[in-house]
């Protein structure tokens, strides 16, 4: 099959690799772009950890608790110019206050809330309409806690990253407020490996078994030493993408589940947004500059 510039670019934005290795992996795995990163991995070629880092969308997230309910949601606009418009924040404000009250269970069920200027996807029209630009609302996720629980929330750069997260053991809103942080800063999958899906570790440990078995250097190491090996490189994988085992910012020298325990308290849940995360931004020159090199 014909392997697209636009695949390429998504390759290569996911993993690191180079073009012409993008393009064997895709060529390999008949353009499927997930076989087509396990491919490079296996072979050597692109780190586990690469995520696609293209930004497409700009706009902005949004985080505001009230008693036990805290909303997380994302507006976006086509300029970063817009999103720091007046009008554009107005949006945002008068969307948290609607959401903060209403606690929709989904997008769909937020689209039809009303606000104190219409629905929610009145508003959105409407500032389309006068901003001038697609304004969009992506995406939305309501957070409930305990009594005794403890929300902790941050906003980066104005909203470009929201994080909130919540807290059991304590009380300490500073301390709460801190691991928000680090979730907005760390980028944690999950609070610990307890959460992992099984089929997630299982995949891991076939493709970093994959790995092992294409490395000269393990041919003829013992059957336990390889299956220590190999355990050992999926917990390595998987601790930075867990936010327990994540080095605590404020004190480096500890994990963050560690530091938590010390002062009574642990992670029960997180939510993070990242403007524009996972939105592919089309880019037809550099589209055409791929074309041109992967062609035949």
């Amino acid at each position: 099959m014909a392997i697209t510039a636009s695949q390429v670019k998504e390759l290569r934005e996911k993993t690191g690799a180079g073009m012409m290795d993008c393009k064997k992996a895709l060529t390999e795995c008949e353009g499927d772009i997930a076989k087509a990163v396990d491919w490079l991995r296996e072979k050597g070629i692109a780190k586990a950890e690469k995520k696609a880092g293209r930004i497409a969308a700009e706009g902005l997230t949004r985080v505001a608790s009230q008693g036990n309910d805290a909303v997380i949601f994302e507006v976006n606009s086509e300029t970063d110019f817009v999103a720091k418009n007046e009008q554009f924040l107005h949006v945002l404000d008068v969307l948290q206050a609607a959401l903060l009250e209403a606690k929709p269970a989904s997008q769909e069920e937020a689209m039809k809330v009303n606000t104190s200027e219409g629905t929610v996807e009145e508003v959105i029209t409407n500032a389309t309409a006068t901003i001038g630009e697609k304004i969009s609302f992506r995406r939305v996720n309501v957070v409930t806690k305990q009594d005794d629980e403890v929300f902790g929330t941050y906003m980066h750069m104005g909203g470009k990253i929201s994080a909130v997260v919540v807290l059991k053991g304590t009380q300490d809103a500073q301390l709460a407020k801190n691991i928000a942080m680090q979730v907005a800063s760390m980028s944690p999958a999950y609070v610990s490996q307890d959460e992992i899906p099984s089929e997630v570790v299982e995949h891991e440990r076939e493709l970093q078994l994959q790995m092992m078995q294409n490395d000269p250097k393990m041919a003829n190491k013992p059957e336990k030493v390889l299956q220590g090996i190999l355990k050992g490189k999926v917990d390595k994988h998987f601790k930075d993408l867990c936010l327990n085992d994540q080095e605590y910012f404020l004190e480096p020298k500890q994990k963050v589940g560690q530091y938590l325990k010390e002062n009574g308290a642990s992670a029960v849940c997180f939510v993070r947004y990242q403007t524009g995360e996972g939105i592919e931004k089309r880019e037809e020159n550099f589209a055409e500059e791929v074309m041109s090199q992967i062609k035949g």
